[in-house]
């Protein structure tokens, strides 16, 4: 009744102690309420023994061993046999539950990227992802982790369980990041000094920007895209700490920055210890995408351009968008977003970039 592997043992049931008990009630022909009362204890205690609701202790197996033999130690042994085999075959259970879950967690790609050891045995799988999101078991991922995010409506097919694990990770890069206490009123200040890193290059506005995000009190943080999640960025609170995670797949620039002001908006104008998360083409956070988009380019100068100047040529927007102080490609999103040109004739002006994994 048991499976053998080498010098593993795997049974395929447990027998509770209280079976080999009613065989002996049957041999000495005594009944239940016979058996409590010699036992000295209640005939519910028996009932709870004989259905393994309550385990046999030292003292319940030494008047076993009085009154039905051979010894306490016999009993003990069946004890824990039952309690061992039990445990083992729940384990089982729990892995076949966990390999089901495991199909929809990107393991391959995690792997590639250094997140998780690289294995194809499943069980060696599964502790890993446990490890990795910090729980017992793969099924307690969404109810530990289900508040930091929000199901996307799009007719892309999203993962849940990628969408945790791609926050999971913001969530270990952001949490062992060293930043001063967040300070609200100083992230406001900061804001026309992520205006100017617009015009800089990667290799120096990241630095800059991870930097001015500290003495806010932001631990920003790039996390490498996943399948199926489509998310452009992310905050989320841990320790009192806020993390702002942004992915890096190959973007065009005026998104990635959108997607940073667009952050920067929810910690500034919303719920301290609120989770928020980005997706591609979504519509579900006009009131941050208004406020990001006027901290980019303030309304008022946005009228002035689309009223005062041919908005449509493209040696205007560079002019203008260096007079205010603001990467053109940022002027383009906005024109392009309000659908005032098209998006064929000025792909040119929206460069993409792909900054280089940080630590």
């Amino acid at each position: 009744m048991a499976n053998k592997n080498k010098n593993n043992f795997t049974p395929t049931i447990a027998i509770p102690p209280g079976e080999t008990i009613r065989e002996n009630m049957e041999f000495l022909g005594i009944n239940q309420k016979e058996l409590s009362i010699r036992l000295d204890i209640t005939p519910k205690h028996l009932s709870n023994i004989l259905s393994s609701k309550s385990p046999i202790t030292y003292e319940s197996a030494i008047k076993l061993e009085t009154v039905i033999g051979p010894s306490a130690k016999f009993w003990m042994n069946l004890e824990t046999n039952f309690q061992l085999n039990k445990s083992r075959l729940e384990k089982l259970e729990r892995l076949d539950v966990d390999a089901k879950l495991l199909k929809d967690i990107p393991y391959k790609v995690m792997s590639q990227l250094g997140w998780v050891k690289e294995t194809n045995k499943t069980s060696a799988r599964i502790m890993n992802i446990r490890k990795f999101f910090g729980v017992a078991h793969l099924s307690s991922i969404q109810p530990a982790y289900a508040v930091m995010y929000r199901k996307q409506k799009q007719n892309k097919e999203i993962s849940n369980l990628s969408i945790l694990t791609w926050l999971r990770k913001a969530e270990l890069k952001g949490i062992s990041r060293d930043v001063e206490e967040f300070n609200k009123s100083k992230l406001r200040t900061f804001i026309p000094l992520f205006r100017k890193l617009t015009l800089k290059e990667p290799s120096f506005f990241y630095t800059e920007m991870k930097r001015l995000c500290a003495e806010c009190g932001i631990a920003l943080v790039l996390v490498e895209s996943l399948p199926k999640t489509y998310i452009c960025g992310a905050t989320i609170w841990r320790n009192n700490k806020a993390i702002l995670a942004l992915s890096v797949r190959g973007k065009r620039a005026d998104i990635f920055w959108f997607t940073f002001f667009h952050e920067l908006a929810h910690l500034i104008n919303h719920s301290k210890k609120e989770f928020h998360i980005s997706y591609e083409n979504d519509t579900q956070e006009d009131e941050a995408d208004k406020i990001a988009s006027n901290y980019l380019i303030p309304e008022e100068l946005y009228n002035t351009f689309t009223n005062s100047f041919q908005y449509t040529d493209k040696a205007s927007i560079i002019d203008y968008s260096h007079k205010i102080g603001i990467a053109p490609c940022i002027l383009v999103g906005r024109l392009l977003h309000d659908k005032k040109i098209d998006y064929m004739n000025y792909s040119d002006m929206r460069p993409s970039f792909e900054i280089v994994r940080d630590a």
